[in-house]
Formats: structure tokens, sequence, C-alpha cells
């Protein structure tokens, strides 16, 4: 299993150990990839390490995601390859419904359910959105569904021969860099399957900054990647940049022409009704934060997506797939 961590000092001991408690009879390792923290995350990774031999700690000089899961995968050994996350909480079955799974479907990647689950009100309201079609369409590692082939799944479990016919992760892509590489795990004959039973808990960002600062990125490097792989956006995630769109037209030309606002007093009224029924059942400190929260996830992708600049695409890929190649063959 491959973990890239940065200042997670806090959850690091927690996350390491539901990986080492497994219920899997193979062989397990875990290789942390540690980036240039600014608490105590590399100390408390070098003991881990020096506890348990199963546990390999690598450096990741850029702090970036795409890198140090490179980094972690190279210096791996096994023929399964589980992505993981610092701050995540698996159950103890995951990674042996990962294998059986696999094995099941000749799948290259599995993966499951980005279970949100929220303590504050507002991380609640986000937890309830990131599972409703309002908030996040129809992906089912959001919301759920019958296990199949998918576009990509939360986390991953991967055949290592996958990872090395593709090149690993385009270190390119700052975000949307799973979904990146499942593209091209299927564009070369791959089948990435969606597994339910795979549920993995996820804390909500805390407040809408950062909420809106997640989701913004979210936007600017999923349209970096449809600029990269032509064909691969869908209605699905056009809907937020196209509102962000109308509704800024709407308010311009309202000096001029006041059903101008109908536009964006529509897209309110929709988001109350919506709120009200995707928030039954929560309490009413988060039912009151869920228009809010909706309309963060939703204007911040938008916006992100439509103000990506063109400099962050990349030019020449062949050559970059080219290089990653070369890193898991050295």
């Amino acid at each position: 299993m491959i973990m890239p961590v940065l200042n997670e000092e806090r959850h690091l001991r927690d996350a390491v150990r539901q990986v080492l408690d497994q219920d899997y009879e193979g062989p397990l390792e875990l290789v942390i990839s540690v980036g240039p923290s600014h608490d105590r995350t590399q100390e408390v990774a070098d003991a881990i390490a020096a506890e348990d031999p199963r546990v390999t700690v690598v450096a990741n000089p850029t702090g970036r995601t795409p890198n140090g899961l490179n980094a972690a995968i190279a210096a791996s050994r096994n023929p399964i390859v589980a992505r993981v996350d610092g701050h995540a909480m698996l159950p103890a079955d995951y990674l042996r419904t990962a294998v059986e799974t696999l094995e099941e479907t000749g799948a290259d990647n599995v993966g499951g359910i980005m279970a949100a689950e929220g303590v504050t009100p507002f991380e609640q309201a986000v937890a309830a959105a990131m599972t409703s079609k309002i908030g996040v369409g129809n992906a089912r590692f959001h919301t759920g569904g019958q296990p199949g082939p998918a576009d990509t799944v939360y986390l991953g479990v991967f055949r290592r021969s996958a990872l090395d016919r593709v090149g690993g992760y385009d270190e390119h892509f700052q975000r949307a860099q799973d979904w990146e590489m499942n593209h091209r795990i299927r564009e070369t004959g791959g089948l990435v399957w969606f597994q339910p039973r795979m549920r993995v808990s996820y804390r909500p960002r805390p407040n809408v900054r950062a909420l809106a600062k997640q989701y913004f990125h979210y936007g600017r490097w999923r349209r970096v990647v449809s600029r990269t792989h032509q064909g691969t956006i869908n209605l699905r995630y056009l809907a937020p940049p196209t509102a962000v769109a109308a509704m800024a037209a709407g308010l311009v030309a309202s000096p001029f022409f006041w059903p101008g606002l109908l536009i964006p007093g529509a897209y309110v009224a929709a988001i109350l009704a919506g709120s009200v029924l995707t928030g039954r059942g929560l309490p009413p400190a988060a039912l009151a934060r869920l228009p809010l929260v909706y309309a963060t996830m939703h204007l911040s992708w938008g916006t992100g997506f439509l103000t990506s600049p063109p400099k962050l695409s990349k030019q020449q890929p062949e050559p970059e797939r080219a290089r990653l190649q070369d890193f898991f063959e050295d």
C-alpha cells in the first residue's frame, strides 16, 4: 500500500494502524511518501518504520501528491498497489475485498465509496452535499450504486502491471490525477471497477473557505484534463460553469434589463428546494448551512473551470509519459 503524506502528524499513526491491521492474508507492505511538512510528520513516519519492518519511508521533496504517489510506487514491491491517504479511515476488509474484486472482474483498478462523514454542523452539511446528486452529480463513488465499470473510483487498488503500462501518475496534474490516470488505463484497454463494499470514511472540509478552495481547484484542473484528453467532458461537468456564466450574465444585464435577475433568482430557489429534499434527517444547524454548501461547491467548481488558465495545459504529454515510463522501468 502507498500513502503520500504532508503535515499529517496528528492522524498518521491511526491511518497506519488501519493499514497494518487489514484482514488480509497476503503479504502486506506500506510505503509512506513524506513531503516537506511543517509539523513532525517525518519524525512520526520514521518512528513507525523503525517499529515495523513492513513500513518503508521515502522522500517526496516536491510535496505534490502525484510525485509522492510515484515515489511510493517505485519503492513498493508487490504486484497489487493500493493507494491510501494519511487521514483516510479504511474498514478492516478493504484490501481483502479489493483483491477479491480484482480477481473476480479482471479489472486493473478497483475502488469504492468516498463516504463523507461530518462532525460539526458545517461538515455534516458538506457530507450531505457530497453524497447527493445535486452536489456532485451521478458519480457513484460519491453517491453509491451498483458495482460495475466506472470512469474513475476513490483512491484505487491497482494491478502493478497496469501502472507500469501507463507510466504511473502524471506529475503534471496537481489535481484530478486520479481521473486522468484512470482515463489512460481505460484507453489502453484496462477496466476500472466500482465496488460499493469498499467504503472509506472521509472527513469533509471544515469551513466555507477551505471548501471553496477545494472545489475551485477541482474545477480548474478538470478543465486541464479536458484540454489534454479531448472528448472527456460531459454535461455533468459543464453544469456548474454554465450556471456561473448564466448568473453572471443575468446580474450584468439586470441594471438595463430587470428580468436578468430571474436567472440567479431561479438558482437560489432551486438550491433552497434541493436542500429541503436532500437535507431530511440532518440536524437543524446542518440543514441551515446546506444551501450555502451547495452554492459554494457549484460556484467554486464552475469559476475554477471557467478561469482555468491555458498555461496550466500540458503541451507535450507523450514525452512526459515516456519519462514516467522510464522512471518505473529503471
